[in-house]
């Protein structure tokens, strides 16, 4: 199996995991619908993850590079 290319996706995974700890995304619902009367609100989804994943996926990619480089050689 080729770990080359999984250690290297882990690697930039972690590192983005490192740099942006969370993200936001916008949802509409429907609060009040009186026949032609509709009144929405935006609600926000926040999902955050701690580094501490970010580190262990970078760290994970490393180790697959190494052991990919000691099995070719």
């Amino acid at each position: 199996m080729k770990t080359k290319p999984i250690g290297i996706i882990l690697i930039v995974l972690g590192i983005l995991m490192l740099l942006y700890n969370s993200f936001n995304f916008t949802t509409t619902e429907k609060v009040v619908d009186i026949g032609p009367i509709q009144v929405n609100k935006e609600v926000n989804h926040p999902i955050a993850w701690s580094p501490i994943i970010g580190i262990v996926l970078a760290v994970g990619g490393v180790v697959l590079l190494v052991v990919g480089n000691k099995k070719n050689a």
